[in-house]
């Protein structure tokens, strides 16, 4: 397949997508069963990794997209992929959330469930730290990532307040070590929107070992978008508790929420 450019593709009748922060370039094909995503030549080792984690993830049985090919030109890079059927899990209703709710969280648990050790992928404490500490330095952090109780400060305090509880971090990861997603928002999970179950996880460029909350955190902040009010909120976290077989631990969820937020950098 010789896909050329972005331009290239759109003349073809593909579509562009404008969800996601990453940057890159995506378009639909106009049937619907593909996806290109764009990036520059300074960014094709990500794009690559992608390729490799989605492939690694479709072999060990976790739903996601099919990689159909990878070109490089001398302006960009683009991974092709098949189309996850289904609705993303920001467009659904409370209602219909909740009604997916225990899928999302068997679907997870699924993942977390893989052998740590099988996995060359990493996504710890130690890189996450890395990519903040670029962010930060750079000062490209977006705010809006950041919990709102928090945004307000400068992005340089709130990375110290992070690295003076990185040993111990790195302690629990060490005996809770999982498969995670690496960006685990509703963006990122489709719905069979008759079933009401998970057909599949997308963006799985940051998969790789970690501490499970590194996801946890991420989806239960990310549905508070979605439900009604607090209560809801309080009562889908308590679900996800019960049927993931988990006790949340607060502070270890408020830690990753919030060098998860570092690690973007602003692309506006």
């Amino acid at each position: 397949m010789d896909l050329g450019s972005p331009l290239t593709l759109t003349a073809k009748g593909w579509e562009p997508v404008t969800s996601g922060d990453s940057g890159a370039v995506v378009l639909r094909s106009a049937d619907g069963t593909r996806y290109a995503k764009f990036v520059t030549p300074e960014q094709q080792t990500l794009l690559k990794a992608e390729r490799d984690r989605l492939d690694w993830a479709s072999r060990h049985g976790i739903p996601t997209a099919q990689v159909l090919d990878l070109e490089a030109s001398g302006d960009w890079v683009c991974l092709v992929t098949s189309t996850v059927p289904g609705v993303s899990a920001d467009r659904l209703s409370a209602s219909a959330l909740w009604q997916a709710w225990p899928s999302i969280t068997a679907t997870m648990r699924q993942l977390h469930s893989l052998p740590a050790e099988d996995c060359p992928f990493v996504r710890g404490v130690t890189e996450m730290f890395a990519d903040a500490e670029d962010v930060v330095g750079r000062g490209a952090v977006n705010p809006q990532f950041l919990p709102i109780e928090i945004r307000d400060q400068p992005a340089v305090d709130v990375l110290t307040n992070l690295d003076s509880e990185r040993q111990q971090r790195l302690r629990e990861e060490e005996v809770d070590l999982v498969v995670c997603h690496g960006d685990l928002c509703l963006p990122n999970v489709l719905i069979d929107p008759v079933t009401h179950r998970v057909s599949g996880f997308i963006d799985l460029g940051r998969l790789g070992r970690a501490d499970r909350y590194a996801d946890v955190a991420l989806l239960l902040a990310n549905s508070r978008g979605t439900w009604l009010d607090e209560s809801q909120a309080t009562a889908a976290d308590d679900l996800f508790a019960d049927l993931y077989g988990i006790t949340f631990d607060h502070a270890r969820m408020q830690f990753y929420l919030c060098l998860d937020a570092l690690t973007w950098p602003n692309t506006t």
